[in-house]
């Protein structure tokens, strides 16, 4: 399972939602959350932009990405 999908169960869940309920507030199909969540399936770019903004993090946050590992600049 990707650091993706992992991130966005976690989020989910932190935020008391179901799969189907997110999937509906963010106008999605019924199963769009549980095959990004399973690894099935990963998202356009625009719908990472969309369920970072949802969630109010990065989409580096959502990726699982820290860029700067505590060494600094790039």
């Amino acid at each position: 399972m990707s650091d993706f999908a992992k991130n966005l169960r976690i989020l989910r869940l932190q935020h008391k939602l179901t799969q189907e309920k997110l999937g509906s507030v963010l106008h999605y199909g019924s199963t769009a959350i549980a095959n990004y969540e399973s690894g099935r399936n990963e998202p356009s770019l625009d719908d990472l932009i969309r369920l970072a903004d949802f969630f109010d993090i990065s989409t580096d946050e959502l990726l699982g990405r820290n860029i700067f590992n505590g060494m600094g600049h790039l």
